[in-house]
């Protein structure tokens, strides 16, 4: 059975994947979830801030593992992270999912505000209170209303990350390039979920990666926000499972 890869948000770290770890596991699967670097007690580096150091880290810890081909599923960083693996190791690709996240590079307003999270993440006068106005929108309204222990958790690992980290991967993710040529090259079995609620990555982003993907479905999940796989744990466990059914393995 094809191998899995699961790439983590910012700000989170791989233990955001446990149920779906622990269910494509017992499918049979080999379930793979490095925690990025800066995360999770990965040490975050000297190396200037760029999605691909983290896809070419990826890359190094499959040759590591002696894993060659993957079905590669990424959230929020996770995603963008996965479109930089796409494409500098587009033969390694086997099957692609793509959880609230976007392929457009940012508009200059938009690395103006990562530059200032960046700056205002690191600052202690600053940090505590930036935490608490951004976190909340980590999670829709009907999990922030329903599920008072998940919002918890999520605040829980934000003030856990390292903001030196947090901070890196800001600037990393402001200097990506536009993926969506990448995504009209991509042949493989692909799913793009997003949360109706999702107050960070509207659907319409979605929609527009669907649309570019060859052999693409777009799953919308109600009543969750921008973290599916922690909101709707079942409903991506199950979407995970039809995408890794279609995959041909060599």
């Amino acid at each position: 059975m094809i191998p899995v890869v699961l790439l983590h948000a910012l700000s989170l770290d791989s233990s955001m994947w446990a149920e779906q770890r622990e269910a494509l596991t017992l499918l049979g699967h080999r379930v793979i979830t490095p925690d990025q670097r800066g995360f999770g007690g990965t040490p975050l580096g000297d190396a200037p801030p760029s999605l691909d150091v983290v896809a070419d880290d990826l890359a190094a810890t499959l040759d590591a593992l002696g894993v060659a081909g993957v079905a590669v599923v990424g959230s929020s960083m996770g995603g963008y992270v996965a479109m930089a693996f796409q494409r500098r190791f587009p033969q390694r690709v086997r099957a692609l999912a793509l959880l609230a996240t976007r392929a457009g590079a940012d508009s200059p307003e938009v690395r103006a505000g990562r530059e200032a999270f960046a700056e205002r993440i690191v600052d202690d006068r600053s940090r505590d209170g930036l935490i608490a106005a951004t976190t909340p929108a980590l999670l829709g309204a009907t999990t922030r209303a329903e599920q008072p222990e998940l919002v918890a958790k999520v605040r829980g690992m934000v003030e856990q990350a390292d903001p030196a980290s947090v901070a890196w991967a800001q600037r990393a993710i402001a200097a990506r390039p536009d993926s969506f040529p990448t995504l009209r090259a991509t042949s493989v079995p692909s799913v793009v979920i997003a949360g109706a609620q999702d107050e960070l990555v509207p659907v319409s982003e979605a929609d527009a990666m669907a649309n570019a993907l060859p052999h693409c479905r777009l799953v919308t999940i109600p009543d969750a926000g921008h973290l599916t796989p922690l909101e709707a744990p079942d409903r991506v466990t199950a979407e995970l499972t039809d995408l890794l059914r279609s995959v041909h393995v060599d």
